[in-house]
């Protein structure tokens, strides 16, 4: 509640106060009423500062009360100290004389000039602050000598607040985007700095006329239609963009543009800003291609391969004509990278796409998967599934030829590489993506089994022996710890058919299913690594068998042969893993034979010699099997501690009616007898084999002959 003010009557007459006795009441009164209903602060005071007046609107804006302020000084009451300090400071300067902090600063310029306007902060008695614009007049008496003055404030805060927005819209339209402010009728009003620096036109050069100087024609005249229907509409508009430059560069643009109405909704201006997004497309294509494209090669990746081939099967729906999936992996490049580096590696596989772009029809798609993995998807095949088929494979073998073509790797020199393919054919949704891509590898896997550099197409019966082959693996790793394999053995004989000894043959019985050959399950066990435990399990095995020969007159001098496969071998502690096997079963040594293949003997053949001398060492012998049938040459053999070389079956079955094997069979005996090793036929079936090995010098002989592989028991009784 504002309490009522004592009038006060400064009775002017110009610039003059009248003294009250000479003024009439009622012009007091009129004074009066005037001062209090003003809508501007209004405090006067005498002339040291001490306040005599302070009207309604004082009271209001500051929230004293005429009691709390008339009769004290100012400007301590309701100023800013350090403002006044300031203040003070900067009219000593202004005035060439010291100015003190005080009431002084309020009325030091009016030696100069009638009044002094400046902006001020008030501080209300609440705490809270006020900017205001300050008028102070000096009052005089007749005689001209100042008795007071009279401040007169109005509050400025929505002058400040629109100054600022001013001020931010100032920083705002010479922001980095480019801003045009045209009339409604298109012509250009105002451009910043941004546009000039974008468009290259300078402001005279723009204003005046219309958006359109900017058109760089990629936009044609529906598209400025949908904007202007869009604009009038909605008030509002933004996109992608052509524009021009004035040097005549087309660039694009994400241009955005609103309408300005007045407070009765009539337009007054658009505003366009828009900003050069040339980079961003940039970055978006980059994306784009790391998303979608392979980075070395540029072809598609898997991902646009399934996409694309999603929609191959949609079209191949509506026409009904088959269209064909084509995997191609290249033969052996794991060695190219090992002996060339993975450099040499890249440009192949960059000129491998290359080649693969060339080959492939118009509206086809090569794609790499990873690696040295391709894919072309082949469309429009007929609708006949067999022409479809003879066409795909026209197409791979076009492709295969190219492939094979030499490549310049290294200088003038030329590599020739090969490549295997997998092709699938589909028609319509007949089957998904995944397993269109899932068939053709699998027909790739079939033509690296059929000697690679080939074309193999999938069928039904590719897919089941996969599906056996995968329950055969799943079998294969639980068939060691349930107890499934069982140890057999074949007799091996002297001239006179008396056992020497045996090989060890591994069998696998599943439970309540029919026992699985070996030629099923071995090579399944050497490609997935389980061949390592099944072998340490044989060779166990073994050697308890032999400690129980021992104690039996009838088996102490045998010996038993095991086979060792090159992966088992090349363990870095096999060595270690036989003298265990001896030791834990007390088996000598002297009575096991280890039985390797050629191949075995062409990698790292120093330490191939190393092992088996460490092992020779302490009884262990070995033989050679399948001879004749790999790699090896007299060189090699007599750097290994061989005691016996095993004939190859494949020679012996027709010794008797092939001259050519005849003669094989000879020399091997030949050669045995003069690097002094024991020589073992295999394959023994009938007498008159026998009889012609014996009659060449063979010692030891193996076959159905003398026995088929058996249990230990049976065998053991037949002796």
């Amino acid at each position: 509640m504002v309490a009522e003010s004592p009038p006060f009557f400064p009775c002017c007459a110009g610039d003059n106060l009248i003294d009250t006795d000479q003024c009439l009441p009622e012009l007091f009164e009129i004074q009066h009423a005037i001062l209090e209903n003003a809508g501007h602060s209004i405090i006067a005071t005498d002339a040291e500062g001490t306040i005599l007046y302070f009207n309604r609107a004082a009271q209001k804006m500051l929230g004293y009360s005429w009691a709390e302020v008339v009769g004290r000084a100012t400007p301590g009451l309701f100023h800013e100290l350090d403002e006044v300090a300031c203040r003070a400071h900067a009219l000593s300067l202004e005035l060439q004389r010291p100015v003190a902090t005080g009431f002084e600063v309020f009325v030091a310029r009016l030696a100069i000039v009638n009044t002094d306007e400046q902006d001020w902060t008030y501080r209300r008695k609440d705490g809270s602050t006020l900017p205001v614009r300050l008028s102070v007049t000096a009052l005089r008496n007749p005689h001209g000598t100042i008795n007071g003055y009279l401040g007169i404030a109005s509050d400025i805060s929505e002058r400040r607040r629109m100054e600022q927005e001013l001020r931010i819209a100032a920083v705002a339209f010479e922001s980095q985007a480019a801003i045009m402010v045209t009339d409604p009728a298109q012509r250009i009003l105002r451009v910043n700095q941004a546009f000039v620096r974008l468009t290259g036109y300078s402001a005279d050069e723009a204003i005046g006329r219309k958006p359109s100087l900017l058109q760089s024609g990629r936009q044609d005249k529906a598209f400025y239609q949908a904007m202007w229907q869009c604009l009038l509409s909605h008030g509002h508009w933004e996109g992608e963009i052509w524009n021009r430059r004035k040097s005549g560069e087309i660039y694009p643009e994400w241009l955005t543009i609103s309408a300005v109405r007045d407070d009765h909704g009539a337009l007054t201006h658009y505003v366009s800003t828009f900003s050069d997004i040339s980079n961003l497309k940039v970055a978006e294509s980059e994306i784009h291609n790391l998303a979608f494209y392979d980075p070395l090669t540029a072809l598609p990746n898997r991902r646009l391969l399934l996409n694309r081939l999603a929609k191959a099967q949609a079209a191949s729906n509506r026409s009904a004509q088959y269209g064909a999936l084509l995997m191609i992996d290249l033969d052996n490049f794991k060695t190219l990278n090992d002996t060339l580096g993975h450099d040499m590696g890249d440009r192949l596989l960059v000129e491998v796409a290359s080649r693969l772009t060339f080959r492939i029809r118009e509206g086809d798609t090569a794609a790499r998967l990873g690696g040295d993995e391709f894919v072309v998807m082949l469309e429009d095949l007929g609708e006949d599934a067999e022409a479809a088929g003879v066409q795909a494979e026209i197409i791979a073998e076009k492709i295969r030829l190219e492939l094979a073509r030499p490549y310049v790797m290294l200088g003038d020199g030329e590599y020739f590489h090969s490549a295997s393919f997998g092709i699938s054919l589909f028609c319509g949704h007949d089957k998904t993506t995944e397993a269109i891509l899932k068939q053709a590898d699998i027909a790739l896997y079939k033509s690296k089994d059929a000697g690679r550099n080939t074309i193999r197409f999938f069928d039904n019966e590719m897919q089941t022996a996969l599906d056996i082959r995968a329950g055969l693996e799943a079998g294969l790793r639980q068939a060691l710890s349930r107890n499934e394999f069982r140890l057999f053995v074949q007799p091996q004989v002297d001239g006179a058919r008396q056992a020497i000894g045996a090989e060890t043959l591994l069998r696998w019985q599943p439970p309540g299913k029919p026992m699985v050959a070996p030629g099923d399950f071995i090579p399944l066990a050497e490609e997935t690594g389980l061949i390592v435990p099944i072998g340490l399990w044989v060779l166990d095995m073994a050697c308890a068998r032999l400690r129980r020969w021992a104690d039996n007159p009838k088996t102490a001098g045998l010996y038993l042969a095991v086979n060792v496969s090159a992966r088992q071998f090349r363990q870095a502690d096999f060595v270690e893993q036989v003298k265990a096997a001896l030791a834990r079963n007390e088996a000598d040594p002297q009575r096991l034979k280890l039985e390797l293949t050629e191949s075995l003997l062409l990698d790292n053949v120093d330490g191939v010699v190393v092992k088996m001398q460490a092992l020779r060492a302490i009884g262990v012998r070995f033989s050679l099997d399948d001879f004749g049938t790999g790699y090896a040459s007299l060189s090699y053999l007599k750097r290994f501690p061989f005691e016996q070389l095993k004939v190859d079956r494949s020679f012996v079955r027709d010794i008797t009616v092939d001259p050519d094997d005849a003669a094989i069979v000879r020399a091997i005996i030949a050669m045995g007898s003069t690097l002094r090793l024991n020589v073992v036929a295999e394959g023994v079936e009938a007498d008159e084999q026998h009889a012609y090995l014996v009659e060449h010098g063979c010692q030891a002989f193996q076959g159905y002959l003398f026995g088929r592989p058996m249990p230990f028991e049976d065998f053991e009784a037949s002796l």
